[in-house]
């Protein structure tokens, strides 16, 4: 009989494996928090602070926006992409080989990728790169073909990142957010990109570490975690495991749905503490709401992204963050900031049903708002929508 999980249980793990237990203080282990993670998806919409440095910050509050990007310079983490764009522990590279040729390839084979530029444009673009060092897509001067449209980019650009997305070309650093590209045989530790591990071992490796930080999951989730491997590849392997155990897990509304887990459940559940009551703002982008279909079945709180829905169509904003308390969500609040003029404005509350927004509750979230605030350097807080009562 598959182990049973109760939902309270399976929350509690969750929220523990993904670095929201404890109570966000202490040293800062910047590092430390992405290899819990995994990766930390990168954004670049910075509404009071960008995706990454909130996902960061909301595991422990000393956090500040400068901690991230010297670890990129100094090759702790590389560049790529997992289902987005993402900052990946340099370690990780030698089962990334795969990614970077089936990733390359179909890139290659993307009608709008096709940049438009003759080969020899391209080996042009390769060579400043090689001859003058970093250079970003500022630095050439092809224009778009056609319509300005929202997704639209230069030709130059398009070059640029065909070689990016195969590893020809790396992510050297940002500035301000723009990225460097540099030739990855400068960028990432040969050592490490080239240790020749087959694609099986790759894929054995990624699945085994998405497992790891997943503690339960099924073969599809396994098999989003980096998006590198085929389901049926993930298959294969969640088949020659003798390590993994069925669990049957309960969701929030009494129903259960069959998942796979280490063989160290138990263990894991015993040492996964109670999570913290501390109220958090949750990043739209953070991991361990990513996955919407999970996030309703494992905590009940049915939740959307409406950055890229018509105004006209949102049912509650542009850019709205998940309120968690413990181990449930408790409300969504929407929040508008200019930094240059040091302010933050709550614009849009909408608490859960049966959830009482009494004095101590707000208090929480005050205290939240300011401590968020802080982050981005913001001295003024206020409410421009009704508070909750």
């Amino acid at each position: 009989m598959p182990m049973a999980v109760k939902n309270r249980d399976a929350r509690r793990l969750w929220l523990w494996s993904h670095g929201l237990a404890h109570t966000p203080t202490g040293p800062v282990d910047t590092i430390g928090m992405i290899r819990q993670l995994g990766f930390v998806q990168i954004d670049t919409i910075r509404n009071v602070t960008r995706a990454h440095h909130h996902i960061l910050w909301t595991r422990n509050q000393n956090y500040r926006e400068a901690n991230l990007w010297p670890l990129l310079r100094n090759r702790a983490l590389f560049e790529h992409f997992t289902h987005d764009a993402s900052l990946i522990p340099v370690e990780v590279l030698p089962m990334w080989d795969m990614r970077f040729r089936r990733l390359g390839a179909h890139v290659a084979r993307n009608e709008w990728y096709r940049s438009g530029l003759a080969k020899a444009q391209i080996r042009q673009i390769r060579e400043r790169i090689a001859a003058e060092g970093p250079l970003s897509t500022h630095a050439f001067d092809s224009k778009i073909d056609g319509p300005r449209e929202m997704w639209a980019r230069p030709p130059h650009k398009k070059a640029l990142d065909q070689m990016w997305y195969a590893g020809e070309l790396a992510t050297s650093h940002r500035e301000n957010f723009t990225k460097f590209y540099d030739l990855g045989t400068r960028v990432f530790p040969p050592h490490l990109r080239n240790a020749a591990l087959s694609e099986t071992d790759q894929i054995s490796a990624l699945c085994s570490q998405a497992m790891g930080r997943l503690c339960m999951a099924t073969a599809g989730e396994v098999q989003r975690f980096w998006q590198a491997a085929t389901l049926p590849e993930v298959r294969t392997w969640v088949a020659q495991q003798r390590d993994l155990v069925t669990i049957d897990v309960e969701g929030a509304d009494g129903t259960t749905t069959q998942a796979l887990a280490p063989a160290d459940i138990e263990m894991r559940l015993a040492q996964a503490p109670a999570p913290t009551s501390r109220l958090r703002i949750i990043n739209p982008f953070d991991p361990a709401i990513r996955d919407r279909a999970r996030l309703s079945r494992l905590f009940g709180f049915d939740y959307r992204n409406e950055m890229f829905v018509p105004k006209a169509k949102r049912i509650w904003g542009y850019y709205v963050y998940p309120l968690l308390e413990g181990d449930r969500f408790v409300g969504r609040i929407e929040i508008k900031a200019d930094r240059a003029a040091g302010w933050m404005r709550v614009t849009g509350f909408w608490g859960e049903p049966r959830v009482k927004w009494g004095p101590a509750r707000l208090e929480k979230l005050n205290g939240e708002l300011g401590r968020f605030a802080r982050l981005a350097g913001i001295g003024h807080v206020e409410w421009g929508c009704p508070r909750p009562c």
